[in-house]
C-alpha cells in the first residue's frame, strides 16, 4: 500500500521519468530518421532498381511489419509491462543499422526495414503508452505532442544529418553510423533508468468516470481482446475515423519516403538538397507538434484533425504540381504543419475514448491501422507510379488524404470536454 500512495497521475509528479521517455523517443526517431534520404537512392543507384514498385519493398515490410507488433506492443504492454516490451524493441533494433552498412544486395535491405518495423513498433508504441499513463486524462494532448514532437523531430533532423554524410562521405556506412550510436543510447536508457508505467494506468482505471452523455457506457472495462479490436476498428465513430484517418496519414508518409527523394533526383537536385526536402517535412511536423498537441486540450480534437488532413491534401496537390526547390520547400513546410495537426492528436483522442484497463490494446490496435498505411501507400504509389508517372502517385493520394479529413468531418464526435458544445 506505501507503493501505491507514491504513484500520482500528472505531468509535474512524473517530470523525470517523462523528459527520459521523450528523449528515448527522439532516439526511437532517429533510428527511423537514417533511412529517409539514402535508401530510396540505395535502392536506385547502388542496387539498380528501375520500377518503383520493387524500389518500395522496403517500406511495404516496415508497414506490415510495424502495423502487426503495434497490435501485440499493446496487448504485451497490458500483460507483461510497458518496460519489458520496450527493452525487447530495442534489441530488435540493434542489427538495424549494420545490415544496412553490410547488405550486399536489395534482399538485405528488405530484412533490414523487417527488423526496423519490429522495433518501431514495439518502442514507439510503448513510449506513447507510457506517457498516457503517466500525465492522465487532463493533459494528454500535451504529452502526445511532446512524444511526437520528439520523435519526428530526430527523423528530420537524422534525415538533413545524413544526406550531408552521404553528399561528403558516400551513401554508405557514414549515414548509418547514426543508427549505431542511437541503438545503443536507447538500450541503455530503456534498460537502467526508465521505470514501469503499468501502475500509473491502474491507478487512473480506479477512478474512472464515464462521460455524463452516456456516450461511452458501452465501452466498460471489462471488454474482450475482439471487441476492444471491432469497437477500435469499425463500430466506434470516434475510435474507427481516428484509425482510418491515421492509415491515410501514413499513407502519404510513406509515398514521401519512398518517391519523393526519387521525384526530387530526377528534377537534378543533389543528395544534400534532396536531405534537405527530407528533412523539412518531418522537422516542421516534429516541432509543430509541440503547439498543436497541447491546442487540441484548449480547442478539441476533432477540426484539427479534419483541417490537418485537407492541409496534408494541398500540400500533395502542390508537390505534385510544381519542379522546383523553393516551391517543393514550401509544400514540404505545409505537409509537415498539417500532420502536426493530425498525428498527436489522434492519439490523444484515442486516450480520450479508450477505458484505462483497455487503452494500451486500444493505442496498439489504432496503431496497427495507422502504421499499416505504410504498406498500403507502398503498394498504391509504386502500382501507381509504374503505371502513370510519380506525380499521378501522388495526386493520388491527395485525393484520398483529402476523403478521410471529410470522413472525420462527418463521423466522428469531439472526444475532449473542452471542444464540446
Amino acid at each position: 500500500m506505501t507503493a501505491d500512495r507514491r504513484i500520482e497521475l500528472g505531468l509535474r509528479p512524473n517530470l523525470a521519468q517523462f523528459v527520459l521517455l521523450v528523449a528515448v523517443n527522439a532516439l526511437v526517431g532517429g533510428m527511423l530518421g537514417q533511412e529517409r534520404t539514402v535508401v530510396p537512392l540505395l535502392g536506385e543507384r547502388v542496387f539498380g532498381l528501375r520500377g518503383y514498385t520493387a524500389g518500395l519493398t522496403f517500406i511495404l515490410v516496415f508497414g506490415i511489419a510495424k502495423a502487426a507488433t503495434n497490435y501485440f506492443a499493446g496487448m504485451w504492454s497490458d500483460r507483461f509491462g510497458r518496460k519489458p516490451v520496450l527493452v525487447a524493441g530495442w534489441l530488435v533494433a540493434v542489427p538495424v543499422p549494420l545490415l544496412l552498412i553490410w547488405a550486399p544486395a536489395w534482399a538485405w535491405v528488405v530484412v533490414a526495414n523487417v527488423l526496423l518495423g519490429i522495433s518501431q513498433g514495439l518502442t514507439w508504441s510503448t513510449t506513447v503508452i507510457m506517457k498516457i499513463d503517466l500525465v492522465g486524462p487532463a493533459r494528454r494532448g500535451l504529452a502526445m505532442g511532446l512524444n511526437e514532437a520528439a520523435g519526428y523531430g530526430a527523423v528530420g533532423l537524422t534525415a538533413l544529418a545524413t544526406g550531408y554524410l552521404a553528399q561528403a562521405y558516400g551513401l554508405r556506412p557514414a549515414p548509418f553510423l547514426l543508427g549505431i550510436a542511437f541503438a545503443a543510447l536507447g538500450l541503455g536508457l530503456s534498460t537502467l533508468v526508465l521505470r514501469e508505467t503499468r501502475q500509473h494506468a491502474r491507478l487512473e482505471a480506479a477512478g474512472h468516470v464515464p462521460r455524463a452523455d452516456g456516450l461511452h457506457d458501452h465501452l466498460h472495462g471489462a471488454l474482450t481482446n475482439g471487441q476492444v479490436f471491432l469497437q477500435t476498428s469499425l463500430r466506434e465513430p470516434a475510435l474507427s475515423s481516428a484509425s482510418q484517418a491515421g492509415l491515410v496519414n501514413n499513407l502519404n508518409d510513406g509515398l514521401a519516403w519512398g518517391l519523393f527523394p526519387i521525384l526530387f533526383a530526377a528534377a537534378g537536385l543533389s543528395v544534400a538538397r534532396i536531405g534537405v526536402l527530407a528533412a523539412l517535412y518531418p522537422a516542421v511536423w516534429g516541432l509543430g507538434q509541440l503547439l498543436t498537441g497541447a491546442l487540441s486540450d484548449r480547442v478539441g480534437r476533432k477540426w484539427l484533425i479534419a483541417a490537418g488532413m485537407w492541409l496534408q491534401a494541398l500540400a500533395l496537390g502542390v508537390i505534385a504540381t510544381v519542379d522546383v526547390f523553393s516551391l517543393w520547400a514550401v509544400a514540404a513546410v505545409l505537409l509537415g504543419a498539417g500532420t502536426a495537426m493530425v498525428y498527436p492528436t489522434l492519439l490523444a483522442s484515442i486516450g480520450d475514448v479508450a477505458h484505462p484497463a483497455w487503452r494500451a490494446r486500444s493505442v496498439g490496435i489504432y496503431r496497427l491501422w495507422r502504421d499499416g498505411g505504410f504498406a498500403v501507400g507502398a503498394l498504391l504509389a509504386g502500382v501507381v507510379a509504374d503505371a502513370l508517372g510519380v506525380r499521378a502517385a501522388v495526386w493520388a493520394v491527395a485525393a484520398l488524404t483529402a476523403v478521410s479529413g471529410l470522413v472525420v468531418a462527418v463521423r466522428m464526435y469531439e472526444t475532449h470536454p473542452s471542444g464540446r458544445p
